[in-house]
């Protein structure tokens, strides 16, 4: 049954989203505005209800009244049309539970039969470590399965703190749910940009047959932050960056920029191919991972002319942590396209910019034109793919400057997606959701590709714990990153592109 697409449900078929800790900051900034969105461009179905499951003593209508303030205040086009946002709002229902209390799920089983709805998402927008009480008591409720409709569960990262944690919480999901109704949320790749990897490499046939180690010297992914650890510390002191970036956004850039071409587009086709990608990266964990990676901690700086904090000197962080906000590793995949091209991958907070781009450097002509110098440097020839914040492309090429020498400097072509469509563009969460709601897992990560990449990732935390360090290296907050990591990637005789 789970195959149903709402897209193509009758008007009479009711589906609901019951979102678990709709009185959350994710529910108001981003879930219940991408609803309005969806709804305001005529793709939700109809009936639609919305159904709240928290703690807090509110009742339908001040759930209503929260919600109508969130989309005034978040959504994405403005001015807010007040006759779809009371059509949204007036089908929302709200329920006053514990998330280990048995007799919410009564209530919730009940308003699901009253309303006559079939079809259900279920959203765990609640700290991770409620995510297996709600499924549990989700399966004890026979709330998992309707006949002649279908159940879906959408659960947002972190997908566990560790392997192990990540195994227990797969195992409770499949306890309940069968694999086709879990989609494991991950917001970055319902970005445009994102996306739009995978159209520009198999969409286009001038850059594919040269999308390999042939022709390819190495290739960086960075992802850099301006920010601090904010109103996060408690988390990302016990998480880093090797948890909060590496292990899903890092990994999940270089599986579709690694990836072979699907035989179709399809969830399965495409989630293969980036699981193959994961399989065949070296194992990295012991002296593999002390010589692959780098890792360091901000202290005080300057961002924008303004003083900021070092990392230990924020709230709610420990004075003593060691806990990383810069990492750099070097990866390997291991096979026929790519063996021997190193991927260099990097992340950072309180660094210049914000900034998240894949550089594609292409290998160097193997003489230098006339024997005159060549000022474009030792690779010129460089595609940027930017993510964020300024999306689109980047190629460097070699041309000549005008004058009697033959001089080479790097001159650039550029793409802009802001300029060619328009600075509007749908947000992560309003596609996402639709693809949840239309039965699509194509964005979403399977079961076998997070254990991949916390099978990466944990090599490199064993790895890490076991130095026993009281220390990190340092970077000043503002500056390009550590000296270190320059020291890192320059013993391979490359150099990382300037954030900027």
């Amino acid at each position: 049954m789970d195959a149903i697409k709402v897209k193509n449900l009758p008007c009479t078929e009711s589906v609901a989203i019951v979102i678990f800790g709709i009185t959350g900051d994710l529910s108001h900034r981003k879930l219940i505005p991408a609803l309005y969105e969806n709804a305001k461009s005529n793709h939700l179905p109809q009936p639609f209800y919305i159904i709240g499951f928290a703690r807090r003593p509110w009742d339908d209508q001040k759930m209503r009244e929260v919600l109508s303030q969130a989309i005034r205040d978040f959504a994405r086009t403005q001015p807010v049309d007040e006759k779809v946002l009371n059509q949204l709002v007036e089908r929302t229902h709200y329920i006053e539970s514990a998330f280990q209390d048995r007799a919410g799920y009564t209530q919730l089983s009940k308003l699901l039969s009253d309303l006559g709805i079939k079809n259900t998402l279920f959203y765990l927008a609640t700290p991770p470590s409620e995510y297996a009480d709600i499924v549990e008591k989700i399966g004890q409720s026979d709330l998992e399965f309707c006949p002649g409709g279908w159940r879906r569960i959408v659960v947002e990262k972190p997908f566990g703190h560790d392997l192990k944690s990540a195994q227990l919480l797969d195992e409770s999901l499949h306890a309940v749910f069968h694999e086709n109704q879990i989609y494991r949320m991950d917001h970055y790749l319902g970005k445009e940009t994102v996306q739009n990897i995978l159209a520009f490499r198999f969409g286009n046939g001038i850059f594919e047959p040269l999308w390999n180690r042939n022709n390819i010297d190495h290739i960086q992914i960075t992802m850099a932050e301006s920010e601090g650890v904010g109103t996060r510390a408690g988390y990302y002191d016990r998480a880093g960056v090797v948890r909060d970036v590496f292990q899903n956004h890092l990994l999940q850039l270089l599986s579709l920029t690694a990836m072979e071409a699907p035989a179709v587009f399809s969830a399965k086709a495409v989630r293969d191919e980036k699981v193959k990608v994961l399989n065949s990266i070296s194992d990295i964990k012991g002296k593999s991972a002390i010589k692959n990676t780098f890792r360091a901690q901000y202290v005080s700086g300057t961002i924008n002319g303004e003083r900021v904090p070092s990392y230990r000197d924020e709230a709610n962080v420990d004075p003593g942590s060691i806990t990383e906000t810069f990492m750099a590793a070097r990866l390997f995949v291991n096979n026929w396209r790519w063996a021997g091209v190193p991927f260099y991958l990097r992340s950072g907070k309180r660094l210049p910019k914000r900034v998240t781009e894949i550089a594609i450097q292409f290998t160097q002509i193997p003489l230098t034109l006339f024997d005159q110098p060549n000022l474009a440097g030792d690779a010129p020839n460089v595609l940027v793919l930017h993510i964020q914040p300024d999306e689109g492309i980047t190629l460097f090429l070699g041309a000549k400057v005008p004058g009697g020498a033959m001089h080479i400097e790097p001159v650039e072509m550029r793409f802009s997606y802001a300029e060619t469509f328009g600075d509007s563009h749908p947000d992560a969460y309003e596609r996402l959701l639709l693809d949840c709601l239309q039965g699509d897992a194509t964005l979403f990560n399977r079961s076998d590709e997070v254990m991949e990449a916390w099978r990466l990732t944990q090599g490199i935390i064993d790895a890490w714990e076991s130095q026993g360090l009281e220390n990190l290296p340092v970077y000043e907050a503002g500056t390009q990153g550590p000296h270190g990591a320059d020291d890192f990637i320059m013993r391979h005789n490359r150099r990382w592109r300037k954030i900027k």
